[in-house]
């Protein structure tokens, strides 16, 4: 097994997961640098960290479970680092799993939830499945679990990525998407999750919403004229048509006509422009 690594948990007034399971976490890695971020948290999340002898760090007020990852990646000091949730869901026994994948020479190794009863709800397993098969579709690979916030990742290359993510949720998604347009290896472990402890800061409306966000961030991250270029041929169709239509009942050419065409060629170098500009993103400095 990899030895040291660093294990990283965002944490939001997690106090009653963090008891159960730090206890377990640090008896079986004894010699895992273990650090905690707390986010802003109002219960006593940090006291507990303390009681069980691991480094916590704490933010002034919450930013985001996604700048709580970035914080613990720059404070992290080993080569690997294995990112777990805080609310008791994730194995510690499964760590060992992750590890594995990396000693094999893989970059990223990602535990994918397996059975309905790994997800919060029927909600959320029915988008996280939409997202895998979209990601799927858009990159080529099979992509098992694009949201799972279990997994462990080389620290130099998860590094590079840091100004990409986002502040909120969805870290997961844009760091998968990040090495695999990198090309970078990527690799996934059948995991099954506990039930949370406490409440999820999930809410239904507003991440309605985010997760919408995401299916088009999944598309312009990883290669924008994926997403620019069936819209762009849409708008094409469109105005082809119209202009049919137009042409045969007042036998000209209208002003609707053209717009749609000018919308179209728009699109699609907007398109063009982001995917150029996408490449120079992943570009090694």
């Amino acid at each position: 097994m990899i030895n040291p690594f660093s294990i990283v948990i965002p944490a939001k007034n997690e106090s009653a997961a963090l008891k159960n399971f730090l206890p377990t976490l640090t008896k079986r890695y004894p010699d895992a640098e273990i650090i905690v971020i707390n986010d802003g948290s109002t219960d006593n999340t940090k006291e507990i960290c303390l009681e069980n002898g691991v480094n916590v760090i704490s933010h002034p007020y919450s930013k985001g479970n996604g700048a709580s990852i970035k914080t613990g990646a720059r404070a992290a000091t080993s080569k690997i680092i294995v990112f777990m949730d805080g609310d008791g869901q994730h194995n510690p026994e499964d760590i060992d799993r992750l590890l594995a994948g990396i000693e094999n020479g893989n970059d990223m190794v990602i535990g994918a939830r397996q059975g309905l009863k790994s997800q919060a709800n029927i909600f959320r397993g029915g988008a996280n499945t939409f997202y895998n098969k979209l990601a799927t579709l858009i990159t080529g690979h099979r992509i098992k679990d694009l949201t799972s916030g279990f997994r462990a990742v080389r620290a130099d290359k998860f590094r590079e990525f840091l100004h990409l993510l986002p502040n909120g949720f969805s870290y997961p998604t844009t760091s998968t998407m990040a090495f695999f347009r990198a090309g970078y290896s990527v690799s996934y472990i059948p995991i099954v999750v506990n039930k949370r402890v406490g409440e999820s800061h999930l809410h239904l409306l507003k991440d309605g919403v985010r997760f919408l966000l995401i299916i088009f961030k999944i598309g312009t991250l990883y290669s924008p004229l994926k997403v620019f270029f069936p819209i762009s041929l849409i708008f094409f169709g469109l105005a082809s048509a119209h202009y049919g239509h137009s042409y045969i009942t007042q036998d000209r050419f209208t002003n609707m006509s053209a717009l749609l065409y000018v919308t179209s060629v728009l699109i699609f170098m907007m398109g063009l422009i982001s995917e150029q500009i996408t490449t120079l993103m992943y570009s090694k400095k």
